[in-house]
């Protein structure tokens, strides 16, 4: 999508891949150069790019930590939690159905 700005200039929206932002990342974090530079170089607006450094020293802070999960550990267990929700919300539609059912086979 193309957009113009009062001043003439266009404004481009465009899906960063994950890989970019990786790079970008790493640049920031490994190289000498400041942020607003590799976001120039790379045509990241320089707040996205704060957010994502941001993000990545946060996950090695949590990272560091003792006892800590990695990553893939943390989305399993967000998936498991997910899961366990939905099996409470069937155990339960299950217990009232079959409350429901002794009840009617006692009259």
């Amino acid at each position: 999508m193309d957009l113009t700005r009062s001043d003439g200039h266009q404004i481009v929206s465009r899906r960063l891949t994950k890989g970019v932002q990786t790079e970008a990342v790493r640049l920031v974090l490994t190289t000498d150069k400041a942020m607003a530079e590799v976001a120039r170089d790379l045509g990241i607006n320089y707040k996205t790019l704060g957010a994502w450094v941001r993000k990545e020293r946060e996950q090695k802070t949590l990272d560091a930590l003792p006892g800590a999960l990695s990553e893939h550990e943390r989305l399993e267990l967000k998936r498991l939690r997910k899961e366990v929700a939905g099996l409470k919300v069937e155990r339960e539609i299950l217990r009232k159905a079959a409350a429901y059912f002794a009840k009617e086979t006692t009259r």
